[in-house]
């Protein structure tokens, strides 16, 4: 059974970088696509970016392209999330999910994705 633990997030000031990590226990990253996700209070959880199982296709919404960067080391079974220029609208809890396909990453595995980390905050504020 794949589990997946975040960690990396915390306070930043507004135009700081993070680095979210997004590790894999029980079972091997290699045959699953990864996806970001966030959901601030209020809201609903927001697919921000997806990489395929090879790492040779990445995925990113609109409001983060530019900023984030996604990544994987399969040999760590470990997938990134690179924030970068952060703004106080990227406040919220940070996922990460693991799924067969990238394919509608953003509007599918909210509810179709069968793993999915615990979260970590990410806080952006000065």
């Amino acid at each position: 059974q794949l589990q997946l633990v975040e960690s990396g997030g915390g306070l930043v000031q507004p135009g700081g970088s993070l680095r979210l990590s997004c590790a894999a226990s029980g079972s091997t990253l290699d045959y699953y696509s990864i996806g970001w996700f966030r959901q601030a209070p209020g809201k609903g959880r927001e697919g921000l970016s997806c990489i395929t199982s090879s790492g040779h296709r990445t995925h990113y919404t609109d409001s983060v392209k530019g900023r984030f960067f996604i990544s994987r080391d399969n040999a760590k079974n470990t997938a990134y999330l690179q924030m970068n220029s952060l703004k106080p609208e990227d406040t919220a809890v940070y996922y990460c999910a693991a799924h067969q396909s990238c394919v509608s990453y953003d509007t599918h595995w909210p509810s179709e994705a069968p793993y999915w980390g615990q979260g970590t905050q990410v806080t952006v504020s000065s």
